[in-house]
């Protein structure tokens, strides 16, 4: 044990060990180990533009069709992406078909910029 004193007893071969084991057992418990990564869908994906004059930049390379899907999948709006709203901000304007017809010829509802004198 400690001494009151502040200093500390050398700890024997045998207590370091123990204390090693124990912090390998932990570490090996919160650890994984992630092999396969993916872009993430659900944020938008910044583009950097290549140098126009650099030789190793325009070499074309096949394009993989999964990653590519994925890429467009990412851009798409939330309304093309997911059939119902995933937020209570995204409820608000989900819906954006209008809900009666619009009639040109009703002058009630439609209500077009008119040209007069003062504004020409």
């Amino acid at each position: 044990m400690a001494a009151r004193g502040g200093e500390r007893e050398p700890l024997d071969p045998v207590r370091q060990n123990q204390l090693l084991c124990e912090r390998v057992r932990k570490e090996r418990q919160c650890q994984r180990l992630h092999t396969q990564y993916n872009v993430n869908p659900l944020h938008r994906v910044h583009t950097i533009t290549k140098k126009p004059m650099s030789w190793h930049d325009n070499i074309e390379e096949p394009a993989d069709a999964k990653f590519m899907n994925l890429i467009h999948h990412a851009a798409l709006e939330p309304t093309k992406k997911y059939s119902e709203p995933q937020t209570e901000s995204q409820e608000i304007g989900w819906n954006t078909t209008p809900l009666i017809q619009m009639d040109r010829t009703d002058c009630r509802l439609y209500f077009p910029r008119r040209k007069t004198e003062i504004t020409k």
